[in-house]
C-alpha cells in the first residue's frame, strides 16, 4: 500500500506511457451519474458530447493524458446479458472513445480461468496500482494504491488477458 498516495487527476497526470483500467461490476451507483442514468432508462437518450458539463471531471484529464502520448485502455467484464446500468456505461462509450480511450468489454462467462484481482482497479506505467472499493449496492467506498511489484504485475496481467479476449467497443453490441 502506498502512502500519501496522489489523487486521480495527479495519477494520471503523473502517467507517461500508459493507464490501463478494469471495471467488474455489472452497476454502478455513482451519484453524479443518477440524473443521467435516470434519463437514459426512460428515453434511451445518453450525453455523448465529451463537452457536456456532466463531463467535466473526465474530459480534461483524459485529453490532457492522451495528448501526452499516454495510452489509455479500458476492460469491462460484464454478464450477460447485460444490466440497465452496462448498457448505460456501453451507450455513454463513445465519450471514451472520443477522448483517446481504447475500450473492450468481455462477457463474464469467457472469465472464469482468469485470476483476476477482487477489486476493480487502474495501472498506471507498469509501476502503481489503484484500487477502487464499491458497496455491495455500488456506491462508492474509496480507494487504495499500490507499488508492490507482485500486486502490479498481478493486475497487469489480469488486465491484458481480459484486453486479449475482450471484443473492441464498435463490435460489442448490448
Amino acid at each position: 500500500m502506498t502512502q500519501n498516495a496522489p489523487d486521480f487527476s495527479e495519477l494520471l497526470g503523473s502517467a507517461r506511457h500508459t493507464a490501463i483500467h478494469l471495471e467488474m461490476r455489472d452497476v454502478y451507483s455513482v451519484g453524479d451519474e443518477t440524473e443521467s442514468f435516470d434519463r437514459f432508462i426512460r428515453t434511451g437518450e445518453a450525453d455523448v458530447d465529451p463537452d457536456a458539463p456532466v463531463w467535466d471531471g473526465w474530459t480534461p484529464i483524459a485529453r490532457e493524458a492522451v495528448s501526452r502520448g499516454v495510452i489509455m485502455r479500458r476492460a469491462r467484464i460484464v454478464s450477460e446479458p447485460v444490466t440497465d446500468y452496462i448498457r448505460f456505461e456501453h451507450a455513454l462509450t463513445p465519450v471514451n472513445i472520443a477522448l483517446g480511450e481504447q475500450v473492450r468489454w468481455l462477457p463474464r462467462r469467457l472469465a472464469s480461468d482468469i485470476a483476476l484481482p477482487g477489486n476493480d482497479f487502474w495501472v498506471v506505467d507498469d509501476r502503481l496500482v489503484l484500487f477502487h472499493f464499491w458497496t455491495g449496492e455500488g456506491d462508492w467506498a474509496g480507494h487504495e494504491f499500490f507499488e508492490d511489484p507482485a500486486v502490479v504485475k498481478l493486475c497487469t496481467s489480469a488486465f491484458e488477458t481480459v484486453w486479449e479476449r475482450g471484443t473492441p467497443h464498435g463490435q460489442y453490441a448490448v
